[in-house]
């Protein structure tokens, strides 16, 4: 491990710095930690990941994600060519993403994050995950039916929300032909009318919250260019993490010193915090990873009483002005991840990111009584050095380890969410019972 003369943890490489303002997880702990590891083969558990071994056993079949990062995903130009088809005739085209989960996070941090500066006033784009049919009413209110294309992605087909918004959609639009739907389940598809031609198929081991790799992303950004990019940066994090030994200790200490702050250390609660603007929607999109991979029962030996940690947040400028009075003096036990891009450093955000993680985990002790802060914070700090798609999928790609190794830890399936499927089940028969 590498140490600053403050002692806090500092990993680099080329696209990010890195550095631990918790001087309390020692090096003593890590190895610990990496002791519990090396018993459980976590570097094989990690490979069989990636070489597309069943690990999502209580579902029996692997995670493609991984293998969809280096081949890319199979599908083709359909949907843009239809759209640049569609713009012959119009001066636009409305392009609405329906879906939910990441069907809905994945798509949109893309676009915002990916297309958003580059995009012209051909595009418009609008994402609708429901299930209140006021928020469809209020995204389309000045659409034209003749400019509007939907992109229905949902896995299953089956998710109620989805369905529902398709329903709404179908009967605004009134043309079938106006819709895609991006599913690894066609049968069901066909159910509501699509084509062979309208419908896009990915794999059933691309699980929801990993579909940001599949066509589920793709397709909206409808920039081949950096989604290949994005994926590269994913790729290359499947490669560091077999053959770089510095990285993967890297991700190693981010998922150990997790688990002793929620096991040991009472940090149950993390903030996810973004100075990059076009980064907002990051912290979303990193509470369903971490929060449904890990919010699981203890496993049975009970070695770690806690597994997944509560996870909030959102865009660090905003923050500071809502909830940061209870992270500087409120009395809850609170760990935190603060983003930021080191392409301006005398940008006032940059110094926010790089002040407040140093402000929360260590208060200075020149304050008067009342403006005294907590200052036990321990905060992880990620500055990347660009802001571009392989440097994001890079850095998703190494969150989503982060998490896999905390689940190898803890033996639960980071892939399943029967929590979820039981509130789809039990809503249906309260409605069931209503009609």
């Amino acid at each position: 491990m590498k140490t600053n003369k403050n002692k806090n943890y500092i990993y680099k490489n080329d696209l990010f710095h890195f550095e631990s303002f918790a001087e309390k997880f020692s090096s003593k702990l890590f190895d610990e930690f990496n002791t519990i590891a090396n018993e459980i083969c976590i570097n094989q558990q990690i490979e069989d990941l990636i070489n597309g071994k069943i690990v999502n056993f209580s579902e029996n079949q692997a995670a493609w994600h991984p293998k969809y990062r280096k081949d890319g995903p199979k599908t083709d130009n359909y949907l843009r060519n239809y759209i640049l088809k569609f713009l012959e005739k119009k001066e636009r085209v409305n392009i609405v993403i329906i879906g939910i989960g990441g069907s809905y996070e994945g798509p949109k941090l893309l676009v915002e994050s990916l297309r958003a500066p580059y995009m012209d006033d051909k595009y418009h784009y609008e994402f609708i995950t429901g299930s209140d049919l006021s928020e469809f009413k209020y995204k389309i209110s000045n659409f034209k039916q003749e400019e509007t294309i939907f992109i229905i992605s949902s896995k299953s087909f089956k998710t109620d929300e989805t369905i529902a918004m398709f329903n709404h959609a179908s009967k605004w639009s009134k043309k079938i032909d106006h819709f895609i739907a991006i599913t690894s389940n066609i049968c069901e598809a066909k159910k509501y009318g699509f084509s062979d031609d309208n419908i896009i198929h990915f794999d059933k081991e691309i699980g929801g919250r990993y579909s940001i790799w599949s066509q589920v992303a793709e397709v909206p950004l409808m920039d081949g260019t950096s989604f290949k990019s994005f994926l590269e940066g994913g790729h290359q994090a499947d490669q560091d993490i077999l053959k770089d030994a510095n990285y993967l200790e890297f991700l190693k200490r981010l998922s150990f010193s997790d688990l002793w702050l929620n096991n040991n250390a009472n940090k149950n609660i993390r903030v996810i915090l973004s100075y990059v603007w076009l980064l907002r929607s990051l912290p979303e999109y990193f509470q369903q990873l971490e929060m449904e991979s890990l919010g699981k029962k203890p496993n049975p030996d009970k070695k770690y009483k806690h597994t997944g940690q509560v996870i909030f947040g959102g865009y660090g400028p905003s923050a500071q002005h809502s909830y940061f009075q209870l992270l500087h003096q409120g009395s809850q036990e609170i760990c935190a991840d603060i983003i930021a891009s080191r392409e301006d450093k005398k940008s006032l955000a940059y110094a926010q990111a790089v002040i407040q993680s140093k402000l929360l985990s260590n208060a200075p002790d020149n304050l008067k009584e009342d403006e005294k802060i907590n200052g036990n914070v321990p905060v992880n700090l990620f500055l990347l050095n660009k802001i571009d798609p392989f440097t994001l999928g890079y850095l998703i790609a190494s969150w989503e380890y982060r998490t896999f190794i905390s689940a190898t830890m803890l033996k639960i399936n980071p892939f399943d969410q029967f929590g979820v499927n039981a509130g789809k089940i039990y809503t249906k028969r309260y409605l069931a019972d209503k009609n």
